[in-house]
């Protein structure tokens, strides 16, 4: 099933561009292998050495935040929207 990924500003240097893509994917998981599979260079941005997602990469499901779902085995359905949000530092 096709669903949407929107990009932050700092990531769509890695999608050509792009402030969304669509991908075809059943989870989370999925979703995100596909979008580093179509665009290599993002996937260091997005996992880590342990291809774990990197804790600083917040991911929200129709503005839901998946860390109050199932995590990256987040069930996807046809026309849903991933976002991707990196976290941002901030201090003094």
């Amino acid at each position: 099933m096709a669903i949407t990924i929107q990009l932050p500003t700092a990531l769509r240097t890695f999608t050509d561009g792009l402030s969304e893509v669509s991908v075809e994917a059943a989870t989370i998981d999925e979703a995100l292998r596909q979008l580093t599979k179509n665009y290599a260079d993002l996937k260091r941005h997005l996992f880590d050495d342990s291809d774990k997602l990197r804790s600083f990469v917040n991911v929200y499901l129709n503005d839901e935040d998946i860390r109050s779902q199932n995590g990256v085995g987040t069930a996807l359905k046809q026309g849903d929207t991933v976002m991707l949000i990196p976290a941002i530092a901030g201090g003094r």
